[in-house]
């Protein structure tokens, strides 16, 4: 008889289930484990095969008649924010990002049901519990961190924190390549401020400041209007059938 070494990944494929981003279509992943003394560099490798993270499962769309979701990453060196985005920048000059460890606490769990209620209501993260919230932060064999972001204070400079309540949250992966951005929230009472688009700025600054070369953002939906702001952090990288691309303007994939 013969066994599967635990650090030997084995896939999975779901069962169809009804797609969150295109209507009238179905979804299917191909998934596995992330565990053991590898995950790390497994981690690494699935990253940058189009996989994405979700506590200890990888996971990839794996849909028999649909290649819309595409993995896209930013070369940060390249990168150069719109104008757009400059003004987002000037706007949240008073916010400071504090990368920190992986720790879920009762202050995050609030502003997370208060954005997953409002955006994503009828989704399958609006049911979770404190507990799954701990889970989402915490479990997980690979190299994670929280960036939190709140108003700089006076002492700012000397403790290096924020003060204030909480208006931004991302989990982070930090890969040999880069960084990526797993799952990301914030105060749907700030809209004025583009917190979203300001939390991806601020990864592609940081991302920069450790040397590391990209930040992948998951997938772009083409046709889905969740996924729309993707597209406008150019250049960017997407992952095609031949490897991947580079991609310059806003044209869309060919049929």
């Amino acid at each position: 008889m013969t066994t599967q070494p635990r650090d030997t990944p084995q896939f999975f494929l779901t069962a169809p289930t009804r797609c969150p981003y295109l209507p009238g279509r179905e979804e299917r992943k191909v998934f596995t484990h992330l565990v053991g003394r590898h995950a790390r560099e497994m981690n690494d490798t699935l990253t940058q095969g189009g996989f994405r993270r979700s506590q200890t499962i990888a996971y990839r769309p794996a849909c028999d008649l649909c290649k819309a979701c595409v993995s896209v990453r930013i070369p940060v060196d390249d990168f150069q924010p719109t104008r757009n985005m400059r003004k987002v920048l000037a706007h949240n000059a008073d916010l400071l990002g504090r990368i920190t460890v992986n720790r879920p606490n009762s202050e995050q769990y609030r502003l997370f049901r208060d954005y997953v209620m409002s955006r994503h209501g009828d989704g399958g993260m609006a049911d979770m519990s404190v507990l799954d919230y701990s889970m989402m932060i915490e479990d997980t064999h690979v190299e994670t961190r929280i960036v939190e972001y709140r108003r700089r204070g006076p002492d700012t400079f000397t403790t290096g924190r924020g003060t204030g309540p909480l208006l931004g949250l991302a989990l982070t992966d930090v890969l040999s390549d880069g960084l990526s951005m797993v799952y990301s929230f914030f105060d749907i009472e700030e809209r004025q401020r583009s917190l979203g688009t300001f939390m991806i700025l601020d990864h592609i600054a940081l991302t920069r400041k450790m040397g590391l070369p990209y930040l992948y953002l998951g997938y772009w939906v083409q046709g889905s209007p969740k996924m729309d702001y993707k597209a406008r952090f150019l250049p960017q990288e997407r992952l095609l059938p031949n490897g991947w691309a580079r991609i310059d303007t806003h044209a869309p994939l060919p049929a």
